[in-house]
């Protein structure tokens, strides 16, 4: 919604879940009787509704391997939205493979996180070289995902995306930077991300293997 209101002009959105009422308190596009209608599919009738000049495009499956390579190039950034800490890891590996900026983001509990994957600089593998095993992170029905938190990281993401678009950007010089923003103090912190010299994700030259076991949270 924040890519909308400041102009961007196409959006695509791939999600093959559908609306669950838990999702109403933070996924503000979505109606009480949109409950049961695929996400994506309801999140682009809402942005239609909202912002009529806008071009949408509504894609009801999941980004995985048969298809991750084709939508990375179609468009000019990922923005990540997914609540499983491997797939995020996997959109990293994509974005690496195909040099299509992505902008990372996770919620889990009080704490969330945004850093922006852009060509020759570090990768998610360069922050945290792999996904924790499935249970050393808490499912968000079973740590609680703080809606309002979730907000206010999509809006970060929304401006490292905006930065880049416009132009303003300077990152892919070996270096990121990482936002953490806290819910208990209502304080962000940046801390710069270098390029690890050894990160296998740096080197991905083929699409990998989606993660298909169950996943962490990480919203």
């Amino acid at each position: 919604m924040a890519l909308a209101q400041a102009g961007v002009g196409h959006l695509t959105l791939a999600d093959p879940d559908c609306v669950d009422v838990t999702n109403l308190p933070r996924q503000l596009w979505h109606r009480g009787e949109d409950v049961g209608r695929n996400k994506a599919e309801s999140a682009t009738a809402g942005l239609a509704r909202a912002f009529p000049g806008l071009s949408t495009e509504a894609i009801p499956e999941r980004v995985d391997a048969s298809n991750a390579e084709g939508l990375f190039r179609a468009h000019d950034a990922v923005i990540d939205a997914t609540d499983g800490v491997a797939t995020k890891f996997f959109l990293s590996d994509v974005a690496v493979l195909t040099g299509v900026p992505l902008i990372y983001g996770g919620v889990l509990r009080m704490q969330g996180q945004a850093m922006r994957v852009d060509p020759g600089g570090p990768c998610l593998r360069c922050l945290y070289e792999a996904p924790p095993p499935p249970d050393a992170v808490p499912t968000c029905a079973q740590a609680g995902v703080l809606g309002s938190l979730a907000g206010l990281v999509g809006a970060v993401q929304a401006l490292l995306a905006l930065e880049l678009l416009s132009g303003a950007a300077r990152g892919g010089q070996g270096e990121a930077t990482l936002h953490v923003l806290d819910a208990v103090s209502i304080l962000g912190r940046r801390t710069r991300v270098a390029r690890a010299p050894d990160c296998e994700g740096c080197r991905v030259t083929a699409i990998p293997a989606y993660p298909e076991s169950p996943e962490a949270c990480a919203t």
